[in-house]
Formats: C-alpha cells, sequence, structure tokens
C-alpha cells in the first residue's frame, strides 16, 4: 500500500513538474553586449542542463526566447524597438504552443537564428549548480531575421 501511495505521489509531481515547464527559462540571465547596424543584438546568456552540451543548447534556446517574448534591455536606451520583445500578443506561448514546440525542438528552427560568431576563446564559462551543469554563453541573435521569419509564419503581423 505504501509503495503504491509512493509511486502515485511520485507520478502527480512529476506530471505537475512537467505541465509547468516553459520553452525559455524563466531565470535565465541576460545582457546585451552589443547592437549591430545589421539588427543583430550580442549577448550574455545562461542556460542549464544534465551536461555541458545541453546547457549550452539550452543557453541559445533560451536567448532566442528572450528576444522573443521578453525583450533585451540595452544600456542607455529604453523603450526602442530593439528593447521590444518581438511577440506582444497576450498569451502568444499558449496559443502557439504547437509551433514553438517544434520550433525550439532539439535541432530546431531557433538554430537559424543563432550565431556564435562573436564568442571569443574561452569566454564560455561553466557556471556553478547544485544538480544540473550551468553554462554561460556570449551569442548573437539575428533580430531582423527573426522578424522576418516570425511575419511569414503568420505569429506577427508585418
Amino acid at each position: 500500500m505504501r509503495v503504491k501511495l509512493f509511486i502515485l505521489a511520485l507520478l502527480a509531481i512529476v506530471c505537475s513538474s512537467a505541465q509547468a515547464q516553459n520553452f525559455g527559462a524563466p531565470y535565465s540571465s541576460i545582457k546585451c553586449l552589443n547592437v549591430e547596424l545589421d539588427g543583430s543584438i550580442t549577448v550574455r546568456i545562461t542556460g542549464e542542463g544534465r551536461n555541458r552540451f545541453d546547457a549550452k543548447e539550452q543557453a541559445r534556446k533560451n536567448a532566442v526566447y528572450e528576444v522573443m517574448f521578453k525583450g533585451v534591455q540595452v544600456e542607455n536606451q529604453r523603450n526602442t524597438p530593439l528593447t521590444r520583445p518581438l511577440i506582444l500578443e497576450v498569451n502568444a506561448e499558449e496559443k502557439y504552443a504547437e509551433w514553438l514546440s517544434a520550433f525550439f525542438a532539439d535541432g530546431g528552427k531557433y538554430k537559424d537564428f543563432v550565431s556564435m560568431n562573436d564568442r571569443k576563446d574561452h569566454t564560455n564559462q561553466k557556471v556553478k549548480k547544485d544538480i544540473q551543469v550551468g553554462w554561460s554563453l556570449t551569442v548573437r541573435i539575428k533580430r531582423a531575421e527573426l522578424k522576418a521569419y516570425l511575419e511569414e509564419e503568420g505569429i506577427i503581423k508585418k
């Protein structure tokens, strides 16, 4: 009887945490390093995963997510087109959940909008975490291309 209760409780915890998952990490730290003339943004972002590869992959996803849904604060610039999120629609995450799952899947389309060209040698850092591995990366988000793609897909209006 106790074993059944334990398994049932464990199952309830796993199911509730799976439903609460988000595409981007709600507590990822992002810092804008540079804004390019082509509309791309170079940021420093963290990600967590079960190993180094997963943590770096999650950091890239977090960077794209931040640009899409939260915006990136550029130093000394407030309320400019670059600081605003691309998707302003209320409850967009729920409305486009299926599309977002495919977009942010491992090896998904989000990779087309992340460039590692601004990374310098030895700038990737391991971040101390209790259970998972954390990594901090410097990435460039191709914001203009991402915006054009979202317009093409019908996620945002032109």
